[in-house]
Order: structure tokens, then C-alpha cells, then sequence
């Protein structure tokens, strides 16, 4: 019994170890493995986070549902999203594919009752000729082709704009031949064998975004004013990955970027070490509107070069500026920090005047943001060539424009404010910034303090009643943001982004529900403001009134 025992739990574990290690995915099943864009919806997790009657309270669904122009089978698929017959409570993807008739918009799911899909897409085809074949339903009419059995379907749009050489040379496409092709679409040529697409489902995630900039991109690459840079090298195997989740009080994505063999090489041989938090805590500010700091080895810089072929180019133009790439890479260490310290509001005076009319002053409020750039220096006599280059193409700058800049030979920095300039090389701030903590530790760190810049050009954005709703739901709505990344694991460089909310307690999709329903609606109804502006304008315009003119009086004769 032991024995027997023993060889069952070692199946169960085999079988549980093999399932955990599968490379394939059953998201991206029937998805094509060459589609630029695909978008996979969590429609169990979604639903969950945000029901459909919450959807239905959104103020502009509420308007759009209003609307008398919205044909009935929309109104119904609105009012439940099951009288489709599209199952949304589970996986939904989207895919966008280029080819050479320009491309294909694609949206695949699971059919819940087959009568309402085929009665909703009859109505949404406005007339579409049915078919079957093999056991698949179709229904076609240009531009789209939806087909669908028991258990799946599959709608595509042609969309020649994807590709404008196509587009331009008017190619056509059998939409039926190609939908029918693309439902029986093998494994093998979908993204469900693809291991970078398994390992980005596998992730926790309300959405999965996939972009492979490759196929994305491959028709500009064939462009003959490009052919001297070598953009294959920049574009093979470059494809971004990314899950997104809605949680309470915050966005989070988890993304990871892969590249072709010869720029993951050069990354993995030049990627830079954490970010120099000092740097940071020396901004002359107690907190700061925006700030991004990124450490790299600046010998990779003439690398990348090297592989887009524009070396040569590189060095001739910075040869008019008395310095050549190399003594740029010795110049730099290769950490650089960028800073939006403040946003200050300065009044303007513009005079005005009209014909006949005397002088007129008018008062405005302007934002002057400050702003600090600093880099940390490796060699001193070759940075002073960047340094005297820069004041030789800096001296036609108008005296409006202010630019300081000062250099202690560790550290330069540039800005629009003397003062903080100064103090930044005089080391006299050590501010330990609560977000340092959330960005460090990473090649790349970005933090945004939304509150910070919406109070401090309240006055720009609350010129008119409109205006001031929006910015009071976004002074509701936003905190700040946080990203990192850079660093080189499992094949990719990761990349990570959160984006806080104010409300702590109350799912983020929830709010954003709430948020762009009401920004849609102000929308909606200024449209409806100027479109009735333009009715009155056209109903008193000259050209349209007609006045009578009474007929000369009629002379009496004796």
C-alpha cells in the first residue's frame, strides 16, 4: 500500500511540476503569433471589480443610453451585455495584425447562447450575408467577418490603415477567406506556444498588454530615406509586456521589455547600477512636482551607435561643437537627474489695442516652472569641453530665456533658477524625500506628485464652472505616481509603474468609472452648448435675413 502510495503522490507532483513549467498559454490560443498589439481581459476579475450595474451609473453611459439615435440592439447589449451573447465574464482578447493588404483588427471570446451572438451581429453587419462551413457560422459584410461555434468566435475588421503603403495602393482582402483561416488557426502559429506571452499571463493581471514593435513597425523599416541606419538591429525581437492590475487606491503594472540578440547583448554588458540617491537629496526643495534619475555606463551610448551604423554621423556633428563622442563618454558618469522642482504662478501685462480706441492693459497668469538638470562627472577637463561647447551654442540665447549652470568637478548642474543651481553644487539639501524609497534600488526611478502640480496651477484650470468641476475631481482623484526598472533578469528588463489614487479604500477601476464617466459627460454637453451656438449664429447671419423694402410711393398726376 505504502508502494502504491508513493508512486500516486509521485505522478500528482510530476504532473503538478510539468503543469507549473508549461510554456504554453491558453490566452493567446488563438491569438496570431505575429500580431503587433494583444490585449487579454481578465473578464472574470473585471466584472468582479466593477459590476455592470456600476457601469450603468457612470453619467455618461447614462447619456449615451439616453441618446435616441443609438440603434435598439446596442441599447439592449448595453443594458445586459449577455443579450450579445458574448460571454464577458470571461477571457476576451484583442489583436491588432499587419499584412500585406495593410492589417486586421481582431476580438476573440467565448459565445454564451448562440441565437443572441448570431442575432446581435446581424444587426451590427446591417444586413451581412450567413454561412457556414466545417461547422462554423460566419456572417460578412465589408468591412467586417464575425465566425463562431458552440464554444468560441472570432470578429475581424479590415483595417488597410495599419499598413499606408498598403492603404495607399488600395489593396483588397477576402474577409471571409481570412476569418475562416484565422478560427482555425493552428497552435503552432499562435502567441499560445509563444513563452515571453505565457510568462506575461501568467502574472496576475485584469489586463495583459503585449506589443511586438517588430511587426509593428517592419513596413517604415523598408523606407530608402532610412535604409543608412540599421534599424533591424534596433526593432528585431523587441516586444513590450506588460499586466495591469486594478486594486484598491491604485494602478499597478508589472512590465518587461525584450529586445533582439545584439541589443540585449549590449544592455546586458552595459546596463547601469542603482540610481545615485544623493543626487536626489541634494534638490534645493522641500518636495518636488516631478523627478527622473537613471544611471548607465556611457560607453554603451557609442555602442548603440556603432549597431544603428550612425557612429561616423555621431562624431561629425559633435566635431562642430569642439568635442568628439569619446571625449563625451570620458566626460560622463554616467548618472543623471532630472527635476521639476516647482511651478510658480507669474503675472504678465500685454497691452492691447483697438482702432480708435486708446491703450488697453490686460492681466494674465502664467506657470514658470523650475527646473534643475544634473550629471554626475567622470573626467574634468573633458566635461569642461562639453562645458565651453555649450556656452559657445548657448550665446545667441535671448536674454528672456534664463539658463545657469555651475560645476564643483563631481557634479554639474543646469537650470532656469540661479539660487537653486547654487545651492544644489553647494551641497546645502540632504532631503530625504519619502518617495526615494519607492524608487531606489533601480537603474531607472520617476516619481510624480500629482497633487503638488494641479494646486499649484489651480488658477489656470478654474477659469470657467466646467473647468472647475474637472479640476475639483481630479484634485479628488489623483496622488502621485511611481515607476522603476531598468534592471536585466530572465531575459528582459523590467519595469514597474503605480500610480496612487487618493481614495485608499475604493477599488481603482471603480473610480476611473466614476472619473471619465463625468469628464465624458461635461464633454457631451459643451459639444451640445456649441452645437446649439452654431444653430443661433447661422439663424442671425446677414447673408440669411431678408428685409423688406417698402416700394417707391406712386405719384398722383393732375
Amino acid at each position: 500500500m505504502q508502494t502504491r502510495f508513493r508512486i500516486h503522490l509521485l505522478v500528482a507532483v510530476s504532473l503538478l511540476l510539468f503543469a507549473s513549467c508549461k510554456k504554453t498559454n491558453k490566452e493567446g490560443r488563438y491569438v496570431p503569433k505575429d500580431a503587433a498589439i494583444a490585449v487579454h481581459i481578465n473578464g472574470a476579475s473585471l466584472s468582479t471589480k466593477l459590476p455592470w450595474d456600476e457601469v450603468k451609473q457612470n453619467p455618461l453611459f447614462q447619456e449615451m443610453y439616453a441618446d435616441s439615435t443609438v440603434p435598439p440592439f446596442v441599447k439592449n447589449a448595453l443594458n445586459n451585455p449577455d443579450n450579445s451573447g458574448i460571454d464577458v465574464k470571461t477571457d476576451l482578447s484583442f489583436f491588432a495584425q499587419k499584412d500585406s493588404a495593410g492589417g486586421i483588427i481582431g476580438f476573440t471570446g467565448t459565445v454564451k447562447d448562440a441565437e443572441k451572438f448570431r442575432l446581435f451581429f446581424l444587426d451590427a453587419s446591417q444586413g451581412g450575408s450567413e454561412n457556414e462551413k466545417d461547422g462554423i457560422k460566419f456572417i460578412s459584410k465589408s468591412p467586417m467577418c464575425v465566425g463562431w461555434n458552440k464554444e468560441r468566435f472570432l470578429l475581424i475588421v479590415n483595417a488597410p490603415q495599419l499598413d499606408m503603403h498598403a492603404y495607399m495602393d488600395k489593396q483588397t482582402r477576402d474577409l471571409f477567406n481570412t476569418c475562416k483561416e484565422l478560427f482555425d488557426i493552428k497552435e503552432s502559429n499562435s502567441l499560445g506556444e509563444n513563452e515571453k506571452f505565457t510568462a506575461m499571463v501568467k502574472k496576475t493581471g485584469d489586463i495583459h498588454f503585449w506589443m511586438n514593435s517588430e511587426e509593428l513597425y517592419k513596413s517604415g523599416m523598408n523606407n530608402p530615406a532610412l535604409s543608412m541606419l540599421k534599424l533591424d538591429n534596433l526593432y528585431k525581437g523587441s516586444i513590450t509586456a506588460a499586466a495591469i492590475n486594478f486594486e484598491n487606491g491604485k494602478i499597478l503594472m508589472d512590465a518587461k521589455s525584450y529586445a533582439g540578440k545584439e541589443l540585449t547583448e549590449l544592455y546586458k554588458k552595459y546596463g547601469g547600477k542603482n540610481i545615485d540617491e544623493d543626487m536626489i537629496k541634494h534638490l534645493p526643495a522641500k518636495d518636488v512636482a516631478a523627478v527622473f534619475a537613471m544611471s548607465f555606463k556611457p560607453e554603451g551610448i557609442k555602442e548603440f551607435l556603432k549597431l544603428l551604423g550612425v557612429e561616423g554621423y555621431a562624431n561629425m556633428g559633435l566635431a562642430f561643437a569642439g568635442f568628439g563622442l569619446d571625449d563625451f563618454i570620458k566626460a560622463n558618469k554616467g548618472d543623471i537627474v532630472f527635476a521639476l522642482t516647482d511651478l510658480k504662478q507669474k503675472a504678465v501685462s500685454t497691452d492691447t489695442s483697438m482702432a480708435g480706441m486708446p491703450m488697453m492693459e490686460t492681466q494674465s497668469n502664467i506657470v514658470q516652472p523650475e527646473i534643475i538638470f544634473t550629471t554626475s562627472i567622470g573626467d574634468k577637463d573633458a566635461f569642461n569641453l562639453l562645458i565651453k561647447a555649450g556656452e559657445k551654442l548657448g550665446g545667441n540665447l535671448p536674454a528672456s530665456v534664463p539658463v545657469s549652470y555651475k560645476s564643483d568637478g563631481k557634479y554639474f548642474a543646469i537650470g532656469n533658477i540661479k539660487e537653486n543651481v547654487d545651492n544644489y553644487i553647494a551641497g546645502k539639501a540632504n532631503n530625504n524625500f519619502d518617495f526615494l524609497s519607492k524608487i531606489s534600488g533601480n537603474p531607472v526611478g520617476g516619481y510624480v506628485n500629482f497633487q503638488f502640480i494641479l494646486k499649484a496651477i489651480e488658477s489656470n484650470l478654474t477659469k470657467d464652472s466646467s473647468a472647475k468641476i474637472v479640476y475639483d475631481a481630479s484634485v479628488k482623484m489623483w496622488d502621485n505616481l511611481y515607476m522603476k526598472g531598468g534592471q536585466y533578469e530572465d531575459g528582459g528588463i523590467s519595469q514597474s509603474l503605480e500610480v496612487n489614487l487618493m481614495d485608499k479604500n475604493t477599488n481603482s477601476l471603480k473610480q476611473l468609472n466614476q472619473y471619465v464617466g463625468l469628464l465624458g459627460k461635461l464633454k457631451m454637453e459643451q459639444d451640445k452648448k456649441h452645437q446649439m451656438n452654431d444653430v443661433t449664429i447661422d439663424e442671425v447671419r446677414p447673408d440669411s435675413m431678408s428685409i423688406a423694402v417698402p416700394p417707391p410711393p406712386v405719384k398722383k398726376h393732375k
